[in-house]
């Protein structure tokens, strides 16, 4: 059977609980993002404040459009703190205000999100799913350069 996009519904199904561990990490890494620009202090305060800023803008952005493309796959979105918690590898930071161990948690915490983005890609590419691969490929593409820039910034 088909579901309103013309995937087979039982994988798409499948997918979903993949997109659905993606958000929960994500909503994970965004806090996490707010929680450093709040809190970071030193010589880098003002670089890295507005820094994580505009990467947990861009994490809000693609919470969104994964909670939607859940929705358009035809299934409901994760939508509270204690599923996310719950289902998340990425955990809460907690107290953290140096600078350089901010930028390390935020490097550590993409790696864990690529490593997502990069199997929910395979999957979709494999049920011909061109909207989620098109998402995927746009945030691996995404990370990879601010990996590298973050990666810049610690050495």
């Amino acid at each position: 059977m088909k579901n309103i996009i013309g995937l087979d519904s039982v994988k798409a199904k499948e997918l979903t609980q993949s997109l659905n561990d993606l958000l929960a990490n994500y909503q994970l890494y965004y806090q996490n993002l707010r929680s450093f620009h709040w809190n970071v202090v030193g010589p880098e305060f003002f670089e890295l404040h507005e820094k994580f800023e505009e990467l947990y803008n861009s994490a809000n952005e693609a919470i969104d459009e994964l909670a939607e493309r859940v929705l358009t796959l035809g299934d409901t979105p994760l939508h509270t703190w204690s599923e996310y918690l719950r289902v998340s590898e990425i955990k809460e930071s907690q107290g953290i205000k140096d600078g350089k161990e901010c930028v390390s948690i935020v490097l550590e915490n993409i790696k864990v999100l690529l490593v997502k983005e990069r199997e929910i890609l395979s999957v979709a590419s494999d049920i011909e799913d061109e909207g989620t691969s098109a998402l995927m490929s746009d945030y691996i593409k995404e990370k990879e350069k601010v990996s590298w820039m973050l990666s810049a910034y610690l050495k």
